[in-house]
Parts: structure tokens; sequence; C-alpha cells
């Protein structure tokens, strides 16, 4: 396999991101949804993992001061099983630490076993369900947390990327 690079994620994005989003998800956020969150959520941070010159997977989050909730992670299904979910997750935990989130949490399928494991290896821990929170099925999510962020990398700086 290639090198896989992630970054923040651009304007030109957008119609990978919303591709892979749409094979991925039942109720799929819309590119419209994703352009607004790049262009006027000053909130939110994306991050795309990027390999053989194509966007193959993405993660966001949201930063409210001290405080982080994932809003979503995917990666295309054909590169599923190479590391890249994990990939992109360490880097947005750092990421979100960098700009100075204490904890982060996300909701995960109660049936997302793989997910569950990726996330409970990462730190984080299940601390109650959501009934229901599933537009789709219906189906319950378990609210997890990561108390142990990563350590602040003292040379960071938050960059503007071009469009």
């Amino acid at each position: 396999m290639s090198d896989v690079i992630i970054r923040r994620m651009r304007g030109k994005d957008l119609d990978a991101v919303t591709a892979i989003e749409q094979a991925t998800f039942a109720v799929p956020w819309s590119r419209e949804s994703f352009r607004q969150e790049l262009e006027r959520n000053v909130a939110a941070r994306y991050l795309v993992a990027e390999a053989e010159g194509q966007v193959v997977g993405y993660a966001g989050a949201w930063v409210i001061l001290d405080e982080s909730h994932i809003t979503n992670i995917a990666v295309a299904e054909a590169w599923r099983g190479w590391g890249i979910g994990r990939k992109l997750t360490e880097a947005l935990l750092q990421y979100l630490s960098n700009l100075g989130a204490c904890y982060a949490t996300l909701e995960v399928r109660v049936s997302n076993e793989r997910a569950q494991n990726l996330y409970k290896s990462l730190g984080f821990v299940s601390v109650g369900k959501r009934k229901r929170y599933y537009e789709d099925n219906q189906e319950d999510a378990f609210l997890m947390v990561c108390e142990h962020m990563p350590e602040v990398e003292e040379d960071f700086e938050e960059k503007e990327e071009e469009a």
C-alpha cells in the first residue's frame, strides 16, 4: 500500500468526501452540509486521508473551548482494513488536543463492534446509551468518551488550508 497522508479537508475534497459518506452511512450528510461545516462552522475541524492521489477517508469534529465531539469518521470501502480509520482517528485526537480539547465524545451504533473496538483501543470508554439514536432503523448508540487525549504538540500552529 502507498503512503497515506492525513491533512486538513479543503473545498476541493467535498465531492470525494460526499461520495464516501453516501456509500458508508444509511442517512448520509449532503455535500452542502460538509461545505457549511468547512466554510461557516467555526467549531468544525475536518481531516482527510489521501492515498495514491485520492481522498480515501475523512474524520471530523467540533471543538468548543475544552470539549470536542467527533461527528463522523469514514473510509472508502476499498481502503478499509489498512489502518486508515485508526490513523485518521489518532490524527484527529491529536489535532483536537492541540486545539485545547481535554476530552472527545462520539456516538457509535451498538451493532458496530469493529468501530467500538477501534475506539476502545484508542482510550474511549462507553459511558451511556442513546436510545433510538439512528434515524434509519431506530438503533441505539453507545456514547463513548476519551479523557486521555494526546499531549499537545508544542510546535503546533493551525494554518489555514487553501480551497
